[in-house]
Formats: C-alpha cells, sequence, structure tokens
C-alpha cells in the first residue's frame, strides 16, 4: 500500500434531485474487484425498481483495476463521469453505484454527465474523506525543564504526543509521517540542543479527515 493515499472515511450515500430525476450516490470501500462487483449487485438488488444503476471503480495503489458501467444510460453519459471524478478527487480502493429514478425530463447527453459526476462527488464529500498516512512512532526522553519547549512545538505542528510517561525524566510518544521521521528527529535536536534520546518504533497507517479535495461541483 502507498505511504500517502485518499479514501471515503465509510460506506455511505447521498442524494441529489436534478429536474425531478433522483441520483442517489452509494459508495463503499473496496479492495478487489470481486467485493466491487458484490456491492455492485447488492445495490441493483435493492434498487431494483430504478431506471439505472450505473457504477464505477478504482482499486489499487496505482489504480490497475478500473471499470464503468452505464447501465443502459447513453454510452459515457454515467459511468466514465462517474469513474473520473473518483479520479479527479485522488481516491483509492473505492466503488461507486449511482441509482437514478426517472422524473420524466430529459437532461441531455451535457446533464447526465454533470449529474452522475455530482452524485458521486456529492457522495463523497457528504460521507467524508480522509488521508491515509503510514506514520511511525518517534519515543524521545527529555529534562523536565524541556517540557514545555517540545508541548510547543508538538501544538504548532501537524502531530501530538500520544503519551507521556514522568520518572526521573520524561518519556514521550508522538506518530509522525514516515517520510518526515528524519525531520522531525533533527528539529527535535537542534530544539534541545541534543539533550534528548529518542528511538523510532513501530509503523502504522493512520487516517485523519481531509478536505481539500480536487473534483469540482458542476453547475446543471
Amino acid at each position: 500500500m502507498q505511504n500517502n493515499y485518499l479514501t471515503i472515511a465509510q460506506n455511505g450515500e447521498y442524494e441529489i434531485e436534478i429536474k425531478k430525476s433522483r441520483f442517489i450516490g452509494q459508495l463503499a470501500r473496496v479492495t478487489t474487484e470481486d467485493e466491487a462487483a458484490a456491492f455492485i449487485a447488492q445495490i441493483k438488488k435493492k434498487q431494483y425498481k430504478a431506471t439505472h444503476n450505473c457504477s464505477a471503480y478504482v482499486i489499487g495503489d496505482n489504480d490497475e483495476h478500473q471499470r464503468a458501467n452505464d447501465d443502459g444510460e447513453p454510452s459515457g453519459t454515467a459511468g466514465i463521469p462517474m469513474l473520473e471524478s473518483l479520479k479527479l478527487m485522488q481516491l483509492k480502493n473505492v466503488v461507486a453505484v449511482t441509482t437514478r429514478y426517472f422524473g420524466g425530463i430529459k437532461l441531455g447527453a451535457g446533464g447526465l454527465i454533470r449529474a452522475y459526476s455530482n452524485s458521486v462527488t456529492e457522495a463523497a464529500h457528504h460521507i467524508g474523506i480522509v488521508r491515509g498516512v503510514l506514520q511511525q512512532a518517534l519515543t524521545f526522553t527529555i529534562d523536565y525543564n524541556q517540557v514545555d519547549p517540545i508541548q510547543h512545538f508538538f501544538s504548532e505542528s501537524p502531530y501530538t504526543i500520544e503519551k507521556t510517561d514522568y520518572g526521573v525524566q520524561v518519556t514521550m510518544t508522538a506518530l509522525v509521517d514516515i517520510t518526515e521521521i528524519d525531520t522531525y528527529q533533527k528539529q527535535l535536536q537542534d530544539l534541545t540542543n541534543g539533550r534528548i534520546t529518542m528511538t523510532v518504533g513501530a509503523q502504522q497507517f493512520r487516517e485523519v479527515p481531509y478536505t481539500d479535495t480536487a473534483a469540482p461541483r458542476y453547475e446543471n
């Protein structure tokens, strides 16, 4: 898995209405094409009365597995726009199914493209997007008179001190992005004038809320 990735916070759905047609964007986290196919089948069974159940997914660190399906809509007006929305938001391991209940007013090719694109974008933002990053435990031991400067340093960083133990000295542990471990070790050395003992521990993925995505919303 990549050291840094974006995905949805959880499975969920969101509905928009355009010219009396209902578009229900349903998103799920998946890791295999079989899981994606199972989710698509599940939605089709649930929404069996719908006019269309269009789908798209991106799976793999480098989007190795991609698929889009128009499910009866004019070719290129549903599945591909949905897939492009997932890719514009740089989401990984996500399957999207947009259910349409036709409201009696035709939208035209351009209107369909905008509607299906927005169904995915709106659903993703409603559900929430997270950034998954590989972090590493950085444990350090300092003197008591260094506690305030260290706490201030971390209060202005994107990381927090996860654990503090008080003994003859103070031992703290923070989780830092693996790409920044070396930088933070140097900064802490400089901040304490070298009066610090550090050890690097286990790695783990952590997911944090993320809002700065690239997908625009198309006006209908």
